[in-house]
């Protein structure tokens, strides 16, 4: 059995949890949110808390797996619309920029074009910095998506560094050609 699913889940005060069937759904102040639990698995709220176990349907193996992850999503959907989520990202290039306007990303990193990007429903993008993007929502997937999709328009390269990496990522540099007799 899972260690992390044994553990149960607090509910916070202003969060409200409801199950229908398979399908749970948990709203805050932030947003609402809502899983389809596996059918490996029981979900049970009762006194501020949510208990996740196995079922006994299915494999052994699956259902320790699914009982685990479970329990992380339903953690990581309560922390979204309580707290929220956030991804830093920066963009590292001579007169590289980003303009975040509404509902909308445009980057100028260095192509013969802008390149826009339309928000997905739920996320929000701020730019404090021309060089600085920040992704925020409540949902903790949705939010790494849509910064793993900006991110891969323009990588940080090995030899000088340049691109869109993550605040505090560390990128191996290389040495490059050197020429010698």
């Amino acid at each position: 059995m899972s260690r992390i699913g044994k553990m149960p889940v607090a509910i916070p005060s202003g969060v409200e949890v409801k199950q229908s069937g398979r399908n749970v759904t948990v709203k805050g102040p932030k947003g609402s949110l809502a899983l389809d639990v596996r059918p490996e698995i029981d979900i049970e709220i009762a006194d501020n808390e949510i208990r996740v176990t196995p079922n006994g349907s299915g494999a052994p193996r699956a259902s320790g797996a699914f009982h685990g992850t479970m329990r992380a999503l339903l953690n990581n959907m309560v922390l979204g619309v309580t707290e929220g989520y956030a991804k830093n990202l920066e963009i590292i290039g001579v007169g590289w920029n980003a303009q975040g306007a509404g509902k909308k990303l445009t980057l100028n990193i260095g192509f013969c074009h802008p390149v826009d990007f339309e928000l997905p429903e739920g996320l929000a993008v701020e730019t404090p910095k021309p060089t600085q993007i920040v992704i925020t929502g409540a949902d903790k997937h949705a939010v790494g998506q849509f910064a793993a999709k900006v991110r891969a328009v323009r990588p940080p390269e090995p030899y000088k560094g340049k691109g869109i990496r993550y605040v505090g990522e560390h990128v191996r540099r290389k040495q490059g050609k050197s020429f010698g007799s």
